[in-house]
């Protein structure tokens, strides 16, 4: 899977009596087999308020990491470590989250950290071949 771009970023009111402002979009871009995909992530905005709680990488709040002069904010990460967790997304369009309990499950046994070396590839090379999502999941000690 070659990803070319991930983001993320807070939907706004189209209307005014609308609850878009209560959520966050969060996207990856991707090739595979040939075919260009994009995979979207909807989740309840106060997640982003919460996140420290359950990633344990020792942040207490945006940015998690930076590469180059980019912030890599929480919102960025979200569609990639659902990809990650769950590799059968890749099949899927979009995906909603509503509970943190399910929310906080993707982020288990994800080594965030090293999602860093995805944006430093996106960074320098305007995408990143990502071979085995195991290998960003982290590994159990003995």
């Amino acid at each position: 899977m070659r990803i070319t771009e991930i983001r993320g970023y807070e939907l706004e009111k189209a209307q005014s009596n609308t609850s878009e402002d209560f959520f966050n979009r969060s996207e990856v871009t991707f090739s595979e087999d040939g075919e260009e995909r994009t995979f979207h992530v909807l989740y309840i905005r106060y997640f982003d308020e919460t996140f420290p709680e359950f990633l344990n990488i020792g942040v207490d709040g945006d940015p998690v990491f930076k590469v180059g002069d980019k912030e890599i904010l929480f919102k960025d990460l979200v569609a990639l470590t659902l990809l990650i967790k769950n590799p059968s997304f890749r099949h899927r369009k979009r995906i909603y989250i509503n509970t943190r309990e399910d929310f906080a499950s993707y982020f288990e046994g994800v080594n965030i950290p090293k999602l860093k070396e995805i944006f430093e590839g996106l960074h320098t090379k305007g995408e990143y071949t990502l071979s085995s999502p195991l290998n960003f999941l982290a590994q159990p000690s003995s």
